[in-house]
Order: structure tokens, then C-alpha cells, then sequence
């Protein structure tokens, strides 16, 4: 890490003027204790696969899930539960549906969803996968199980079924069941693959929930392999379709419950790289909410390479003017962090001016600008709005301790379109290319309104109600400080309030 002493300081301030600097310094760094996952949870010594909402009739959001070990067996995948009114305090409900035997068709547990009936029974479809291929019929079926209290689950084998002809027979999951009034019948999305189309949304209907009819591919984009999870909803006028596949969540438009949808040019809510996967919605309390997980790091921390499964990540859905979706952090989480932290901000690098609750920075080409603002608590919602030049590189950086002085970038890459974390030391970013990243049209407004939302090493940036990065950065824990940085350009960062749970 570049330092400067006192007369090289100095002669920076000279070299700008003086009324545009502020004073160099540090902040002393402060207590850190890590807190639980009250935001992102995941069970002890396990992670969060894909999720399969339900909202209750008393506006309860349970999070039924996948889980997922690093030391999973032949048979795997068992379907656990949270549940929350608030999205940031969850009960833990243990396992509610087994996998079957090596015998059966679900020794691995495949994603689903869960319903009542009219008659207030409760049900739940999900995806068997035996690798034995059950006789020949394909490796991959749908499943029914049904409860009366939603703890305890009772399958029913006699109504399972597998993939129709010309259909792939190992591919073939992640049954999500709907009501469709204007049809007075049960609708059923299935991810499977069609052996001229490839990856297709095909479509189920029923009367009973017993018997389905194959009324073939809602939605066939010709793209990818699979489009996993699919999830169909409706807000305002427009239709909405999410699915998943390249270790990414995308959505497509509809003005009709039958299409035809389309993909925006840029249909991705969040990053790539199983940074928020499997996605599907929930309604509370007039609300659409994206439910997914966070995956959990790689072999290294701050690598930019995820792996499938790991902590429940929740998103807030906005419906743009253009119909277009956005993302924003939940509501709820206002009740949660109420606590204000006084803001204080000193000069590290650069050129810095710091104002009120202001901080304008301004850096020359191939050299950084950069102010620190003290240790970054487990818990702690930051927002701000940001302005920066139109080929520039801003943001947010981790680190500056007594232990670690070394600064991690978090960047608003206005030069690129991109928003992206790759754990790069500050100093080296013109070195790399972005990996971890979701994009992002700078151009579309002059001054960008940003919220962090961090809970230990999960950092979670949005941007606008447009979009959102989520991050692991063990960079940013253990008493590191947070703090904002222009590289090669000017920027400012302006309205900063930080906050913690009380």
C-alpha cells in the first residue's frame, strides 16, 4: 500500500490547491464481533440450496430449501424450511421432507413448490433424481407429497410422472404450481429440454392435482441448456417469467400469461458466477420478493468463484415504467437497522475533500483517491448517492487496519457498464478484468443512489432500485474498515448515512 508521509502530503495539497484537500490520517479501529445471520441465513454446517417460497394465509414467508453439505452421500438433498414475517428474523424448522431409498425415484431431492388446495390441504411437487435412470423411464421425474400441517409430509408415489416423448428423460425438474382462474385449473411449469428447442419452460394442467396434461413449451428461447426454476407471476399489467441456468437468474416479459415472453437485453437482477441462483417469488404484504441463495465461497475467499448453494438472499422486485424489472433491498430491513453511526471520514490517499456527510475525491489517471471511514461493523446498512465520471472507476473499499492495510475494491465501473468485486487490491484493478459482476448503464442518470447491506463477509450493493451485486468479502470482516475511493477520475459520494441494527 502507497503511503505518503507528511511533506508529500503537503505537497499534494499544494499541487490541487489546499481547499480541496482534507488532512491525512487514520481512524483508530474499533471493536469488531461478528453477528449471526439474521439477513442471510443458512443452517449450521450446511448451506441453503434453491428455495420454494409459500406465503401463509397469516402473511408467514416459509422458505422451504434444498440442503446441502459438503459431504453429501448417494442419496442427498433432503427439503428443510425457515420461516419469517419480516425477512429478517427466521425460525428454523429442521428437515420436512426425507429423500427416498436407492430404490425409489427421489434418492436426491430435486427443487419444487408448495400450495393449498381449496379444501386447505397442503402440497407440495418436487423433482425425484435416481442416476440408476428407474428402469429406463429417465433419471429425473416429478413427485407429490402432501401435508395437512406443512411439517409433516406424506409422499404419494402412485403420482409421479416423467418426462413426455420427444422430451429429455433426465431432464426433466423443478415442478412450480400454480391456480389459474381464467382456466379454473392447476397449471404446472416444468424445466425440461425438447430434443429440437433444447431448453424449454414446458407446461402442465390439472383439475385435480393428481392427473396433468401436457399442453406443451410455454417458453422455448432457443439459448440454453436448461431454464431451471422456473417461476410465472404478474405485476401490474405485465407477466414475468424467471428462470435460471449459467450459474445465473434471468427474467423475461410477457403481456400475457401465455406469452409470448421476451428477454430484455439485460435481463440479469443480480451477478454471475452463482452469486444468486434458482430464484423464485413470493407476495408479502403487497411486495414481490425474489427468493434465492448467496453461493457459498470457493476454494479461496474473495476469488469471484462461487460454489452451488449457500445462504438465503432475498431480493425486493420494482416494476420500471418500461416494464422492466429492478431490485431493491427488502423494506423490512428499515425496522432492522435503526441505530445511526456517527459518520467520520479521513483522507488516505489522493486527493480528498470532505464535507458534512460529503466526500468528493479526484484522482489523475493510473492513481487512486481514497478516504476511509473507520472500522465496518458486522451489521450495517450504508447509503449514499454517488456521482463519477462517465469513464470512471469509483467505490467502495475494504480494508486499512492495523493487522491488514491493504484495500480491496468494490467498483462502480462507469467505463465498462459494470458493477463488480473480484477481492483485487486497489492498487492492481487496471491489472484485471472484472469476473464477479452484474451490468450496469451509468448513463441513465447523473447522480446514483446506493445502499450497502452488509452481515459478516456478505455485502450486498444496490443500485437505483435497478440492480443489485452480492458479494462475500472476507476482506471487509475480523475489523476491517470500509471506505470510498476514485480511481483515474473524480467522483462523489454525498448524503452518506450508515446505520446498525439497534
Amino acid at each position: 500500500m502507497k503511503k505518503h508521509n507528511i511533506i508529500s502530503a503537503f505537497c499534494l495539497c499544494a499541487a490541487f490547491g489546499l481547499c480541496g484537500c482534507s488532512p491525512a490520517g487514520s481512524l483508530p479501529d474499533e471493536p469488531y464481533e461478528p453477528s449471526g445471520y439474521n439477513l442471510f441465513p443458512a443452517p449450521e454446517n450446511a448451506y441453503v440450496g434453491d428455495t420454494m417460497p409459500f406465503v401463509t394465509d397469516d402473511g408467514t414467508l416459509e422458505l422451504y430449501y434444498l440442503y446441502d453439505t459438503d459431504h453429501n452421500g448417494q442419496a442427498y438433498h433432503p427439503i428443510w424450511k425457515y420461516s419469517t414475517k419480516n425477512l429478517y428474523s427466521y425460525k428454523d424448522h429442521g428437515m420436512v421432507l426425507n429423500f427416498g431409498m436407492m430404490s425409489d425415484p427421489d434418492p436426491a431431492v430435486g427443487t419444487g413448490s408448495v400450495l393449498m388446495d381449496h379444501d386447505g390441504l397442503y402440497h407440495l411437487f418436487y423433482t425425484g433424481h435416481n442416476d440408476n435412470g428407474n428402469g429406463g423411464q429417465g433419471k429425473e421425474c416429478v413427485m407429490h407429497a402432501t401435508s395437512t400441517d406443512r411439517e409433516n409430509w406424506t409422499k404419494i408415489p402412485e403420482d409421479t410422472f416423467f418426462s413426455p416423448e420427444n422430451y429429455s428423460k433426465d431432464d426433466f425438474r423443478d415442478p412450480e404450481v400454480f391456480w389459474v382462474e381464467e382456466e379454473q385449473c392447476w397449471w404446472m411449469l416444468v424445466a425440461a429440454r425438447e430434443e429440437v428447442q433444447g431448453g424449454v419452460v414446458a407446461r402442465y394442467t390439472s383439475t385435480d392435482l393428481k392427473h396433468w396434461e401436457f399442453a406443451g413449451p410455454l417458453y422455448a428461447p432457443l439459448a440454453q441448456y436448461m431454464l431451471e426454476c422456473p417461476d410465472l407471476f404478474k405485476i401490474g399489467d405485465k407477466y414475468y417469467l424467471t428462470y435460471s441456468w449459467d450459474c445465473v437468474t434471468y427474467y423475461a416479459v410477457g403481456d400475457s400469461m401465455y406469452g409470448p415472453f421476451t428477454a430484455p437485453s439485460d435481463n440479469v437482477l443480480d451477478g454471475n458466477g452463482f452469486i444468486f441462483y434458482a430464484a423464485k417469488t413470493a407476495e408479502l404484504n403487497g411486495n414481490t420478493y425474489l427468493c434465492g441463495w448467496l453461493g457459498r465461497a470457493g476454494l479461496t475467499s474473495d476469488s469471484a468463484i462461487y460454489q452451488w448453494a449457500g445462504n438465503v438472499l432475498n431480493h425486493q422486485l420494482v416494476q420500471k415504467e418500461d416494464g422492466r424489472l429492478g431490485v431493491r433491498e427488502p423494506e423490512t430491513y428499515a425496522e432492522y437497522f435503526t441505530a445511526e453511526k456517527p459518520f467520520k471520514a479521513v483522507k488516505k490517499e489522493g486527493k480528498v475533500s470532505i464535507r458534512d456527510n460529503s466526500i468528493t475525491l479526484s484522482a489523475p489517471e493510473d492513481t487512486y483517491a481514497l478516504a476511509d471511514m473507520g472500522t465496518r461493523p458486522a451489521e450495517l446498512m450504508l447509503e449514499c448517492d454517488v456521482t463519477l465520471d462517465s469513464d470512471g472507476i469509483a467505490g467502495f473499499a475494504f480494508g486499512g487496519s492495523e493487522n491488514d492495510e491493504t484495500y480491496t475494491a468494490l467498483c462502480l465501473n462507469a467505463r465498462d457498464g459494470l458493477i463488480h468485486y473480484e477481492g483485487t487490491d486497489i492498487t492492481d484493478l487496471s491489472r484485471f478484468d472484472a469476473e464477479a459482476y452484474t451490468k450496469f448503464d451509468f448513463g441513465e442518470a447523473p447522480v446514483h443512489h446506493v445502499k450497502l447491506v452488509c452481515e459478516n463477509e456478505i455485502v450486498v450493493l444496490y443500485i437505483d432500485d435497478t440492480k443489485a451485486l452480492s458479494s462475500r468479502i472476507t476482506h471487509s470482516i475480523n475489523g476491517a474498515h470500509i471506505a470510498v475511493f476514485s480511481q483515474g477520475c473524480g467522483a462523489s459520494f454525498s448524503n452518506i448515512t450508515m446505520k446498525t441494527p439497534q
